[in-house]
């Protein structure tokens, strides 16, 4: 059976072999795990939104008025 060979997000660092050798998994050690969690509670992952779902009185189904 060929090795899976997986990269960490944060440094890059190769990870093969079994999984329970790597206990941070998807991370290679807990300083990837801390740096991403950093980034997250920093805000610094955002998921884009239009501009309709940040308005709270926007009714996407309803029909447009024209006047």
């Amino acid at each position: 059976m060929p090795k899976t060979e997986l990269r960490c997000p944060i440094c890059g660092q190769a990870m093969y072999g079994n999984w329970a050798e790597w206990p941070e998994f998807p991370f290679c050690s807990r300083r990837c795990r801390q740096i991403d969690l950093g980034r997250w509670l920093g805000e610094a992952y955002r998921i884009p939104v239009s501009r309709d779902e940040l308005d709270p009185d926007h009714d996407a189904d309803a029909p447009s008025e024209s006047v």
